[in-house]
Formats: structure tokens, sequence, C-alpha cells
């Protein structure tokens, strides 16, 4: 990524995936790979391309533009993190903790890859892992309600309720107000939870 918009684009797709919205998710890909292929830089177009099949469920697609990017650029997390998701998806989880840990040896400072480390780590029962790879997440960006979302499920599956409601009440605040029905999903998650007997 040597220019400043693909960051940008990268950042930009990131979040409209997040909260699934997938209408800007693709205009923003759009956007990205018109201006790779502008700056005629590979690694990027092979990015944005293996974006769109992800946001078609198009996953072995995406691996294999993964793949070309991580080729061009050894250096882009995101491409590793992409790699990862997108195996963990297709149900194959050998390799995928390596995928993440690449990603974040070669952009430790991109938040996202310890997130959805952490998501995986709780996915299959590493809680206590998964929450040190939440807290580097949100070391590194503060207030993103995501992750706050994610360790208050994490912190769930521990049976630790009242961690977990503050992880939920804490998404809820540094949720972005336009986000209407995730703010209600998130409420229903603390109203849930404050019912559940200690």
């Amino acid at each position: 990524m040597n220019h400043p918009a693909f960051t940008q684009f990268r950042r930009l797709i990131d979040a409209a995936i997040t909260f699934n919205d997938l209408v800007s998710a693709k205009k923003f890909i759009a956007q990205g790979l018109q201006l790779a292929q502008q700056k005629e830089c590979l690694g990027e177009m092979m990015y944005f391309r293996a974006q769109a099949a992800i946001v078609d469920e198009s996953f072995m697609e995406a691996l294999v533009y993964l793949d070309k990017a991580i080729a061009y650029n050894p250096a882009d997390g995101a491409a590793y993190n992409d790699k990862a998701l997108c195996l963990s998806e297709l149900g194959r989880i050998e390799g995928v903790l390596e995928l993440f840990d690449k990603g974040i040896e070669v952009e430790s400072d991109y938040a996202t890859i310890h997130h959805n480390k952490g998501w995986f780590l709780n996915k299959t029962g590493q809680h206590e892992a998964a929450l040190a790879c939440f807290r580097k997440a949100l070391e590194i960006e503060p207030g993103r309600a995501v992750t706050y979302e994610n360790m208050a499920n994490t912190y769930e599956n521990m049976g630790c309720k009242d961690e977990a409601i503050r992880c939920y009440k804490d998404a809820l605040k540094s949720t972005q107000h336009v986000f209407v029905a995730i703010k209600d999903q998130i409420r229903f998650q603390i109203k849930r939870l404050e019912k559940k007997a200690p």
C-alpha cells in the first residue's frame, strides 16, 4: 500500500462489511479497484478483486486473488487477514492462526487483524487468548464498537456475565448514532444478560 487513498478505501470497505452495508462496500471496492488500475498497482488490484469476491461470498475466488495480492506485496497484512477469514468461512481452520500471525507480523498496527484473530480464538474456545487480542485491537484503535461486542460474547462464553454486560455497554457507547439497528441489537443483548440468573 504505497498510496494513502488505498488505505482509506481499505478502511471504508472494512467498516462497511463490518456493519453489513454491502452497497457502500461495493462502491468503495469499485473506487479502490479503479484507482489501483490507474496507478498500475497489481497487488492492490488483486486485493480489491478479492474484496468483491468476499462481498459476493465467493470465498474460493477470493482466495485466488488474495494469494496473488500477497505474492505482489508480502507486507500486506490485510490480505493475510482476509485469507484467514475466507478459509474460516469455508470451514478450513488449519493454518488460519498462522495467517493472522503473519498479518500481525507485517502490519502490527492494524487493529482489524488483532480483532479478527480474537474472533477466531473465541470461536475455537480459546477465550483468554481471544481477550488478549481484543485488548490489543482496542489499544491500537480505542472505541472499536465491534471489538467491545466480541469481547462481550467472549466473556459470556466464559460465564462472566458482569464483564459481558460492561463490554456490551461500552459497545453501545461506541456505536455511531446512525447504526440504529445495531444499537437495538446491543441493547437486546444487555437486557437478555441482565435477566439471566447469575
